[in-house]
C-alpha cells in the first residue's frame, strides 16, 4: 500500500472508529472535534442529477436505492476501504456491526429499510446519518457523504419546508472548512441553473474545496457538447472539471456489471470526437483517484493540527481514566485493599475539612464562639432571680422557721434552679457540632472522586460514619451534662464564705462596724426588699462565674468527645465489619454504577483508538 493510501486509510479508520464510539455528531462532546478535523467528501446535487450513479461508479457496485423524487432521504456516510488484491467485496453498517453483507442488493434494501425506520414510509427527510463501510480491492480509500438532492418545490406528501430543510441539512456538511464538495451537475442542463454550483459558490466562494462533476454527457443533444464547462470557460473552478458517463437506464435494468460499465465509460471518452483529447482526465475512475490524491495533500497539510488534537485528546482521556479509576481486581484480598484505600481517601478529605485544609471545619469553632455564648446570654436568669421569685424561693426554703443569718437552703435552691438552665445550651452545642460533622461527612464523600464509582460503598461509608457520629453525640451529651451536674453538685465554698461579711458590711455604716452595730436593725434588714435583692444579686454573680467556666469547658468536652473522636476513629467500627466480610460481599460493595463502567469502557476504547492513530500518523505521515 502506498503512503497516500496509508494516510487516507488511516483517516478512514479514525473516522469510522470515532463514529462507532459515538464521537461523531456528538454536539457538546469534546472528542467530536477530531472527526470534524478530518477531511471528507460531500456529494451535492439536485434531484436526478446523477449523484447516485457517480457514487456507484466510484465504488464499482450497484448498491444505492433508485426511483423518482427524493430517493436519498437521510445522509449516507460512505467509507471506502481498499483491501488486498484478491479479497472479496463486502459491506458493513454501523447499526448492524456484527453483520457482513456480500450481496449488495441487500445493502440497497437495508439502506431503504433503515431510512424508513426513521422517516417512515413517506417522503420525509431526516438529518440522522446512515453509516456504511465498503471493503474492496477495487476502491480507493475515501469517505464520501451522499446527501439528499436539492429541490425547488415540495411534492405531495412533503411539508412546505422540505426545500429549506434539505438545503439546511446540506449546508451543515458542506459549510465545514474541512469538507471537500463534489458538486454534481447534469450536462444536459444549463450550468447557470445548477443547484450544486450555486450552493458551493456560497459556502466556498474561492472554489478551493469544490470539485465540479458533469454527468450525462452522453445524453446531450446531437451537435452540442460540454467543452466550455469541462475546459473551465463557462464556469472556472480551481480544480479541473471531470466528466462522467453513467450507466443508461437499460444497463441498470439489465444489471450490467459495474466493471463493464467502467470499461464502456473509458471507451466512450477514448473514442469521442469532442472529448477524446480529455480522455485521460475523464471518468469515474479518474475522479476517484483525483479525489484521493487531493485528500492526501489536504491530510498532509493538516497533520500537525490533527496530531496536536490527538495528543490533547489523549491527555484528556488519560485524565478522565484516572478520574474514573482503573478496573477492580476480582480476588478478595485486592478488593479489601481497594475498599480500605477508598476509606482512607475519604477519611483524609474529612480530616482536611476539620483541620482547615478544606472549608467547613471553621463552623465547629463558630458554634463555640457564637452560638454557645449567644445561647448562654439568652437564658432567663432575670426572671428566675427576680425579686418576687427570690422571695418566694427563700421563703419556701425556710419552712416554718425563718433563717437566722443567711438563707443557705434558699441560696442552694436558687442556684440549682439557675444551673438547670445550662443544660439546654450544653446539649444544643453538642447537636450543632454533630450536624456540622454530618455535613462534612456528606461533603467529603462527594469530594472523594474515587468513591463516585461505587455508590453502594459510598452509602455504606455514609451510614457507618453517621452511626459513629451518633455515638459520639451521645458521649458528648453525657459529658457536657455531667459538667453542668458537677457545678450543681458542689458549690464553690470560697465564694459563699465571703457573702455574710459582705452582706453585713453592706447593711451597716463605718461607725456601726467599729461599734459592733445595731443587731435589731440588722435583723430587720434581713427581711427587707434590699435583702432579697442582695440574695438575687449574689446568686447572679455566682451563676455568671459558672457560666464563664462552662463557656470554656463545654467546647473542650465537645471537641474531646466528638471532633477528636471523629478524626481518630470515625470508621474504626466499619473497618472491623469489613474485615469479616466474604469475597461475595466485598464484590457487592464494589458494584460500580453501570453508567460509569460504560463510560470507562468507552474512554478505554477511545484512548486505544487515538494512541493507535498517533502511532500510525508518526509512521506514515512524513514518508515520501
Amino acid at each position: 500500500m502506498t503512503t497516500m493510501e496509508s494516510l487516507i486509510g488511516l483517516v478512514n479508520r479514525i473516522q469510522r472508529a470515532c463514529t462507532v464510539l459515538g464521537d461523531y455528531g456528538g454536539g457538546d462532546n469534546s472528542f467530536s472535534s477530531l472527526w470534524e478535523a478530518l477531511p471528507s467528501v460531500a456529494v451535492v446535487g439536485g434531484q436526478s442529477s446523477g449523484k447516485s450513479s457517480v457514487l456507484e461508479s466510484i465504488v464499482g457496485r450497484d448498491f444505492l436505492p433508485r426511483g423518482s423524487g427524493i430517493v436519498t432521504r437521510r445522509p449516507l456516510v460512505l467509507q471506502l476501504h481498499k483491501t488486498d488484491e484478491g479479497s472479496h467485496d463486502y459491506a458493513e453498517f454501523l447499526h448492524l456491526p456484527k453483520r457482513r453483507f456480500t450481496d449488495f442488493a441487500l445493502v440497497r434494501k437495508e439502506i431503504q429499510d433503515e431510512t424508513d425506520r426513521i422517516t417512515g414510509k413517506s417522503k420525509q427527510i431526516s438529518p440522522v446519518p446512515i453509516h456504511l463501510s465498503i471493503y474492496s480491492p477495487n476502491v480507493v480509500n475515501l469517505t464520501l457523504v451522499d446527501l439528499p438532492g436539492l429541490t425547488k418545490v415540495a411534492v405531495e406528501g412533503q411539508p412546505e419546508s422540505i426545500v429549506e430543510d434539505i438545503e439546511t441539512m446540506v449546508r451543515t456538511y458542506v459549510g465545514k472548512p474541512n469538507c471537500i464538495i463534489l458538486a454534481i451537475s447534469p450536462a444536459n442542463q444549463d450550468i447557470a441553473t445548477s443547484d450544486a454550483i450555486k450552493l458551493s459558490r456560497e459556502v466556498d466562494p474561492s472554489g478551493e474545496r469544490t470539485f465540479g462533476v458533469l454527468t450525462k454527457l452522453d445524453l446531450m443533444d446531437k451537435g452540442t457538447n460540454a467543452l466550455d464547462v469541462l475546459e473551465g470557460r463557462s464556469y472556472r473552478l480551481q480544480h479541473p472539471w471531470v466528466g462522467i458517463v453513467n450507466r443508461s437506464q437499460a444497463d441498470i435494468n439489465k444489471n450490467t456489471d459495474m466493471i463493464v460499465a467502467r470499461r464502456k465509460e473509458r471507451e466512450y471518452f477514448a473514442t469521442s470526437p469532442d472529448y477524446g483529447h480529455l480522455a485521460s482526465k475523464m471518468g469515474s475512475e479518474y475522479l476517484a483517484k483525483l479525489l484521493s490524491k487531493h485528500l492526501e495533500s489536504v491530510i498532509r497539510a493538516r497533520i500537525p493540527s490533527i496530531t496536536s488534537m490527538i495528543n490533547k485528546t489523549i491527555d484528556e482521556l488519560e485524565s478522565e481514566m484516572d478520574h474514573l479509576g482503573r478496573p477492580i481486581a476480582v480476588d478478595a484480598g485486592a478488593q479489601l485493599y481497594t475498599i480500605l484505600e477508598l476509606c482512607r481517601a475519604f477519611d483524609r478529605i474529612f480530616k482536611e475539612h476539620l483541620d482547615g485544609g478544606r472549608p467547613g471545619g471553621d463552623r465547629v469553632y463558630g458554634v463555640f464562639d457564637n452560638q454557645l455564648p449567644a445561647a448562654l446570654s439568652k437564658l432567663p436568669f432575670d426572671r428566675h432571680l427576680s425579686l418576687q421569685n427570690v422571695r418566694k424561693v427563700v421563703s419556701e426554703a425556710d419552712g416554718y422557721q425563718p433563717h437566722l443569718i443567711a438563707p443557705e437552703q434558699g441560696y442552694r435552691r436558687l442556684i440549682e434552679g439557675s444551673l438547670n438552665y445550662f443544660r439546654g445550651p450544653a446539649e444544643a452545642s453538642v447537636d450543632a457540632v454533630h450536624f456540622v460533622l454530618k455535613e462534612l461527612v456528606r461533603k467529603s464523600l462527594s469530594e472523594t472522586q474515587e468513591l463516585q464509582r461505587f455508590p453502594t460503598l459510598q452509602s455504606e461509608i455514609a451510614a457507618a460514619s453517621n452511626e459513629s457520629l451518633e455515638r459520639f453525640r451521645e458521649d458528648g451529651k453525657k459529658t457536657v451534662l455531667r459538667l453542668v451536674d458537677m457545678e450543681a453538685s458542689y458549690l464553690t465554698v470560697e465564694f459563699f464564705r465571703r457573702l455574710p461579711q459582705e452582706v453585713e458590711k453592706a447593711g451597716r455604716g463605718p461607725q456601726e462596724v467599729e461599734r459592733g452595730g445595731n443587731s435589731a436593725a440588722s435583723a430587720a434588714d434581713r427581711y427587707s426588699e434590699g435583702h432579697f435583692r442582695r440574695i438575687g444579686s449574689n446568686v447572679s454573680s455566682y451563676i455568671g462565674m459558672v457560666s464563664e467556666t462552662l463557656k470554656n469547658t463545654i467546647p473542650k468536652a465537645v471537641v474531646h468527645c466528638q471532633v477528636r473522636e471523629a478524626k481518630q476513629s470515625l470508621l474504626n467500627f466499619f473497618y472491623t465489619q469489613i474485615g469479616k466480610k466474604e469475597a461475595k460481599q466485598l464484590a457487592q460493595l464494589l458494584d460500580e454504577d453501570p453508567a460509569l463502567m460504560e463510560r470507562r469502557q468507552q474512554c478505554a476504547k477511545r484512548l486505544e483508538l487515538y494512541k493507535s492513530a498517533r502511532d500510525e500518523i508518526d509512521s506514515v505521515a512524513w514518508v515520501r
